[in-house]
């Protein structure tokens, strides 16, 4: 069997893509000295595949954003109001990305929205009336004869056609139907310059096909694919899906005239038996997604060589290959040096899961595949505990009755005693929490891990930025307040180093969206909170003013969703655990005076199953009762707040609203307060935020900007429960953005307010 993999993390193992992009922005780095680092590293991660013994290896899998702007770009999907700004080509690709403000124009950035249920984002393409689809970029084709001139020929991975056209926006009149011809043509137009270069195989990657599919959909995506294919010379096609099973078009995929099929056997509950049922046709090759692409946990070779050997009865061709991109694991256990030999014998992160298929690879070559010693060694991992269990934590969770999970008296009884004793304005403004983290901050903190200053200093140092940063609101105008989270590197990570059964790491970066990376915790075992997390800032920062100050946590659903999460029990278990943690946060901070505690679930939506028949069964029906586990055991007068961003609540609006939260916080600003409508449809009782403007662009929005917005949202919600916020934290953006774009916040909620 030959070896794959769909995709290569690209932000470099240190992260050097995002600080030289970052560079960019700021003018410090030149467009070429940007392009030769990216060369660099492409060339690097060739190589490391190469040497691991890769035999199909990616290539446009690079990308300086995100691979859906790039398609989108490479296909002239690109809205006018770009082409407009007369700037060169990356610079009007990093305008569709950031958004620009500046003596060329002033336009926001396209839609972000969650990359199905992972922790990355994607940049929504937008398909306008004027729009011409053509092949009209470069970039695949560079990368692959750059590949080339190191001497390894990569299989070229392009977002598909079906997937594209699905998550695009269509602005206009036009629909799907109207661009289907051209955008066959301009896939006809890859093919053929991709074998007039001598490309082997091309990938197209299809994760959409895993979703529910209507009749249409299957037959707009036949249509697409007879037409691709129509002519596709001596290159083969693999068709690459990812993240579940393609139950709905099993049958039309093989009939259609793909060399390759790429099926997940990871996330795809019924992809054997599929190909059990239906069969494989002889003349294709299956790309079989063996090792999890999205997990860090070792391959267990046993069952894995079990599920090839059962395939084989029925596959002739077989390749192994990834679930998915390793873009959502980090780099290299290499990179860990505080990790015992103990806990990394049970990880493996992208350049470990190379070394595990070449394994794979190598057992599956003998005669008897279990007396090799690589899945002898294996197979002892697997056979001894790992040391990860904590009964107390277990019987908690064992003991919970179904009142655990209410909290009492009821909504509108709370809405009544809290609005007599906060005593807000109409629209009272706030903040979603995190305030930027300049360079004194991450200075403090890196000072502090590495030993250069003690404990005491560096907590000193935080309260000082607290106390200036409570100072800063109240001079904005702001009505409720926050302490700004000076001491916390990651809304999930920080909560992670401080609950017991998780394992930090160093430089586990992985790539969010953009240049923004996050380090996910791993939870190793059983998890409990031993002393208070966050308490003592949040009673600094409460003293320092007479204004409500926000307590600040991140929700059980969003710390699990946003953490690698354990193997050995369910999703289930593990978040009623974390809840029972935070629980005991939320109930400490009201003892010391919080009288509203946020409770992010920013995450919540991002594990939810493809397939609507899953939502509440494998998902809803516990991850929302873990967030009311949370703050059920508050009093009537503590306000509970959450947050959430960056994806689609319309279809899940009646469980948010049964959160039983007081307020809740939506990004809204990037997809043009289409929730607004939404919330009034649904009868939504809970008090809203809708945000007022994108805090993942630079830009600085004007008054009449964020009035309008708010007079929007008015025509859709009750002025009683209107808040109003950015879509999200600013820990991103810089004092030059955040200060400017926060008094006009102010202002134009105080000329709305007057208004009213």
């Amino acid at each position: 069997m030959k070896t794959s993999v769909i995709g290569y993390p690209r932000v470099g193992g240190l992260r050097e893509l995002k600080f030289a992009t970052e560079k960019y922005f700021k003018n410090a780095i030149s467009q070429e000295e940007l392009q030769d680092l990216s060369l660099n590293l492409k060339r690097t991660h060739w190589q490391i595949q190469k040497e691991n013994g890769i035999d199909y290896i990616s290539s446009n899998d690079f990308s300086f954003y995100d691979n859906m702007l790039d398609t989108a770009v490479l296909l002239n999907a690109v809205p006018n109001r770009y082409k407009e700004l007369g700037l060169d080509s990356l610079d009007k690709y990093f305008a569709m990305a950031r958004g620009y403000q500046g003596e060329k124009g002033d336009v926001k950035a396209l839609a972000m929205k969650k990359w199905f249920n992972t922790n990355y984002h994607y940049m929504v393409p937008e398909i306008d009336d004027d729009a011409e689809i053509s092949l009209s970029g470069q970039k695949p084709f560079d990368e692959f004869r750059q590949a080339q001139e190191i001497g390894i020929k990569t299989k070229p991975a392009i977002i598909g056609a079906f997937t594209f056209l699905k998550l695009a926006r269509f602005t206009g009149e036009k629909t799907i139907a109207d661009v289907v011809a051209d955008v066959v043509r301009a896939y006809q137009d890859i093919l053929s310059r991709f074998a007039d270069m001598g490309a082997e195989w091309i990938q197209f990657d299809e994760p959409a096909l895993v979703m529910d599919l209507s009749s249409d959909d299957v037959q707009l995506l036949s249509d697409l694919y007879n037409g691709i294919l129509a002519d596709k010379g001596s290159t083969k096609v693999l068709l690459q899906t990812y993240f579940g099973d393609i139950r709905d078009c099993y049958n039309d995929v093989m009939n259609l005239p793909f060399d390759g099929v790429g099926l997940d056997f990871v996330e795809g509950k019924k992809t054997l038996n599929l190909i059990k049922v239906s069969g494989f046709p002889t003349e294709k090759t299956l790309f079989a997604g063996v090792v999890n692409g999205k997990n860090i946990w070792r391959n267990n070779y046993s069952k894995t060589i079990d599920l090839l050997i059962e395939l084989s009865e029925f596959c002739q061709d077989i390749v192994l290959n990834t679930s998915c991109s390793l873009l959502h694991v980090p780099y290299s256990l290499k990179n860990e040096n505080n990790l015992s030999d103990k806990h990394k014998m049970h990880l493996a992160f992208a350049q470990e899961k190379l070394t595990e298929l070449t394994e794979l690879k190598s057992i599956l070559s003998q005669s008897d595949p279990k007396s090799s010693p690589e899945y002898k060694e294996n197979a002892d991992l697997f056979s001894k505990a790992r040391d990860c269990e904590n009964k107390d934590v277990q019987d908690a969770v064992l003991a919970l009755k179904q009142d655990d999970f209410v909290r009492h008296p009821s909504f509108e009884e709370r809405e009544k005693i809290q609005k007599a004793e906060f005593n807000l304005p109409l629209l009272p403004t706030t903040t979603i929490g995190s305030f930027p983290q300049t360079a004194d901050v991450k200075a403090n903190r890196s000072d502090y891990k590495k030993g250069n200053i003690t404990f005491d200093q560096y907590t000193a140092f935080n309260k000082k930025k607290i106390a200036e940063c409570i100072a800063l609101q109240e001079e904005i105008g702001l009505d409720v307040l926050v302490h700004g989270e000076f001491e916390r590197n990651d809304m999930v990570e920080y909560f992670g180093e401080n609950l017991d059964g998780y394992l930090f790491t160093e430089k586990a970066w992985v790539q969010s969206y953009g240049t923004r990376c996050v380090k996910p915790p791993i939870v190793w075992g059983d998890v409990s909170r031993t002393k208070p997390m966050t308490v003592e800032h949040s009673a600094y920062a409460q003293s320092t003013t007479s204004k409500f100050v926000k307590g600040m946590l991140t929700g059980p659903v969003t710390i699990l969703n946003w953490s690698f999460p354990r193997e050995d029990i369910s999703l289930k278990e593990s978040a009623l655990q974390i809840a029972l943690a935070i629980r005991c946060e939320v109930l400490d901070l009201e003892a010391n005076g919080i009288k509203i505690i946020q409770i992010d679930e920013a995450a919540l939506r991002e594990k939810l199953p493809l397939r609507k028949s899953d939502w509440h069964s494998e998902y809803l029906d516990w991850a929302i009762p873990a967030f009311r586990l949370v703050h059920s055991g508050v009093n009537a007068k503590t306000q509970i707040h959450t947050h959430m961003c960056y994806s689609e609540f319309a279809d899940i609006i009646k469980d948010i609203d049964n959160m039983d939260a007081d307020v809740i916080t939506f990004e809204a600003a990037r997809s043009d307060l289409s929730i607004v409508k939404t919330l009034r449809e649904s009868g939504f009782k809970t008090q809203v935020g809708p945000g007022v403007y994108d805090i993942h662009s630079p830009r600085i929005p004007s008054v009449t900007e964020i009035k309008d917005a708010l007079i929007k949202m008015l025509e859709n919600i009750p002025k009683e429960k209107l808040w109003v916020n950015p879509d999200c934290g600013l820990k991103t953006r810089g004092n030059e953005e955040t200060i400017p774009s926060l008094k006009n916040l102010v202002a134009a909620a105080k000329d709305v307010r007057e208004s009213l």
